[in-house]
């Protein structure tokens, strides 16, 4: 059955989901997950993606390091795309991708991902040699519109604690066992924009943080609400401790 397009609106907020089809691996090794987060980032701008002239200055820029003997002031790439969005945040799971954007451009949501999952499946494909036909990704991504300002924290919320599942699986049911590794575990979570609301560096340039963190009440409130949530879930772990224990004992 056709499905009829969907209608996103400029200034909006969104929150988006890619999952591969068939919940199959997205992400095999660590040049797939960067590979991930270039596409993010070279894929949102109207214009053409320039990859080939990037590389040539920065290959000229390599070897004027060599000539001159010396480190040269850092070479600062000037941002000159056309954003369809702006991405508020992200993470990247083994088989699927969490965007929270805000849309720019007319149809800006719609062609990002078409690009994104159009890029990402030919590389995917070629690397690991798959003959697939058909689609790579669900036919239809998963979308949520953002209303209100506490629908936004629980969202930031749950796709920066979406990694638990990587260590804990079924936390979100059966909850945690250990709130300060999990915590640490998130902060230096590598494919997700947490890192950098915490103003550790990890890939800046991918978001626009500002108003997030101004409805966040900045750092600390992301900290307090990602903590929050994963000492709820400790309680949830020790509730059903004691209820599995009264069920026994009975």
């Amino acid at each position: 059955m056709p499905h009829w397009p969907r209608e996103f609106v400029n200034g909006e907020i969104y929150h988006l989901v890619l999952r591969r089809i068939g919940n199959e691996l997205l992400f095999g090794d660590i040049d797939d997950y960067y590979r991930g987060i270039f596409y993010i980032y070279e894929c949102n701008t109207t214009k053409p993606i320039i990859i080939r002239e990037r590389r040539r200055l920065r290959t000229q820029f390599k070897k004027l390091k060599v000539d001159m003997g010396q480190t040269p002031v850092k070479l600062v790439w000037k941002d000159s795309r056309d954003l369809l969005v702006e991405v508020l945040a992200f993470c990247l799971m083994p088989n699927h991708i969490h965007l929270l954007v805000r849309q720019l451009k007319k149809g800006g949501i719609s062609k990002l991902v078409q690009k994104i999952a159009s890029g990402y499946a030919a590389y995917f494909k070629n690397k690991y040699g798959i003959k697939l036909k058909g689609h790579f990704f669900q036919d239809r991504f998963n979308v949520v519109h953002i209303k209100t300002d506490d629908q936004l924290r629980v969202v930031f919320t749950y796709i920066h604690t979406n990694p638990v599942e990587i260590i804990e699986p079924g936390w979100k049911v059966r909850g945690v066992e250990n709130p300060k590794k999990i915590i640490k575990f998130l902060e230096g979570y590598k494919w997700s924009s947490y890192p950098d609301y915490l103003d550790k560096d990890n890939f800046p340039s991918v978001t626009e943080r500002k108003f997030l963190l101004e409805v966040m009440d900045k750092e600390k409130g992301c900290r307090q609400w990602v903590e929050s949530w994963i000492m709820y879930k400790k309680k949830i772990r020790e509730i059903m401790k004691k209820f599995t224990s009264f069920s026994l004992n009975e």
